[in-house]
């Protein structure tokens, strides 16, 4: 495992460098939408569906490419995917072409996510494996905080009349995208530095055709359909919550990004670390237990906590708000640790890719691409954009609590070992 943690840092500042990357644009979006006169319809299509597009079409395809080919190598040209998108994001000037922008930074990170779980597995043994993903995650949380932190300091640092200049006549939210996409390139460097591992526990090896792989597959359904039900459910609200936190806190309270953007930013990290130390704790210890699907027991606690959680969007005030929509992250963190985890004790090597690619296809398509047009609906249903914290709240509760139902039958189907379908 020590041996390990060099190159596990590494992808971990890659998993921070796309999170932040793909986050960028729910942070200051309010901004693009009174500069482009965009309605909360089309912020939906460029915060969500942009990502659910290249989700829904690309993750099985990189998925198993993962399987079959040098993962660096895909990991790399991801990395640079994220960044074009980023740099396209600056100069956008049409719903169309940030549709595009932000599908690129969609495409590079949750790609890339998938190459960095497979090689990080490979690094360690399957008792292991809770703890090197916690490193991963922990890059994931520091990225969505991020997200909110860096960006939110970025465009208030643009925004100010002694900065504003830096890079022309670019409004704040352009400037701070083009800055995002210089300070990616730099940090993509040290991914040249990577070599690819060996890979274990494979059953019919990296060459087995498709045939073969879908009747693994289906020999593991009984866990898998439910597992991937409560983790889509769970991405569904923490998505949802993701990219209408911000303008709930700019309608509800009077909050601009500059106000709220570096609490929100230690809010998603701290929360995040909690979550990500406890599934990768609860992970490993489950691991070692003798109950049938000890591994996911975390999980379905955390799934539990999340659903109260989901209301944070009605909170009266900005502290009970921020406390709600922490304990929300923190589920979240829980869950998607525990099912990373599971998916490579629980898979052959020949499948992880795949199924990861799977999830992110089935997460993007409800998670992205439903959950915040679904939220937007919802307000328009109830009577305008102003009741956007309502709808927020009524989706995150019911989707969270689908997650419950998903991971409680999952743990009860799990597999008795590591290389036994059910």
């Amino acid at each position: 495992m020590f041996a390990a943690i060099p190159t596990l840092l590494v992808l971990a500042l890659a998993t921070v460098l796309g999170f932040t990357v793909m986050g960028s644009f729910a942070t200051v979006q309010e901004a693009a939408k009174a500069e482009l006169g965009l309605s909360d319809y089309a912020l939906s299509l460029i915060s969500g569906v942009s990502a659910a597009v290249p989700l829904l079409l690309l993750s099985i395809p990189i998925g198993l490419a993962v399987d079959r080919f040098n993962r660096v190598r895909i990991l790399i040209g991801l990395a640079i995917v994220w960044t074009i998108g980023t740099a396209l994001t600056s100069v956008g000037s049409s719903l169309p072409v940030l549709f595009a922008a932000r599908m690129l930074t969609a495409i590079g990170m949750t790609g890339a996510l998938t190459a960095a779980v497979s090689i990080a597995a490979d690094l360690c043994e399957p008792q292991e494996r809770g703890r090197a993903t916690l490193i991963l995650n922990l890059g994931k949380i520091v990225g969505q905080a991020l997200g909110f932190a860096l960006v939110g300091a970025l465009f208030g640092w643009f925004m100010a009349p002694a900065t504003s200049g830096w890079f022309g006549s670019m409004s704040g939210w352009r400037a701070t995208h083009l800055a995002l996409a210089l300070i990616s390139a730099v940090s993509i460097l040290p991914l040249l530095l990577l070599r690819e591992p060996a890979r274990r526990e494979s059953e019919t090896g990296p060459r087995a055709n498709f045939g073969t792989l879908m009747r693994e597959l289906l020999a593991r359904r009984a866990f898998l359909a439910p597992l991937f039900v409560g983790q889509m459910s769970v991405v569904m609200a923490d998505a949802a919550a993701g990219i209408w936190a911000a303008p709930v806190l700019t309608r509800s309270f009077g909050l601009q990004p500059a106000d709220f953007a570096g609490w929100m930013g230690l809010l998603l990290l701290g929360a995040g670390l909690i979550g990500s130390i406890a599934g990768g704790l609860s992970a490993d210890m489950g691991a070692k237990s003798l109950r049938r699907g000890g591994l996911l027991l975390g999980a379905v606690l955390a799934a539990a906590v999340g659903i109260p959680a989901a209301l944070f969007p009605i909170a009266g005030s900005v502290p009970v708000f921020a406390i709600a929509l922490g304990l929300l992250t923190v589920s979240g963190a829980v869950t998607g640790l525990v099912m990373a985890v599971a998916l490579t004790v629980w898979l052959p090597n020949e499948l992880r890719g795949l199924t990861i690619g799977a999830f992110l296809t089935f997460a993007g398509l409800f998670g992205f691409g439903f959950a915040p047009p679904l939220v937007a609906l919802a307000s328009d249903m109830m009577g305008g954009e102003h009741h956007l914290p309502t709808a927020l709240a009524e989706v995150a509760v019911i989707t969270s609590a689908i997650g419950f139902g998903g991971f409680l039958l999952a743990m009860r189907n799990a597999p008795t070992s590591s290389r036994q379908p059910i």
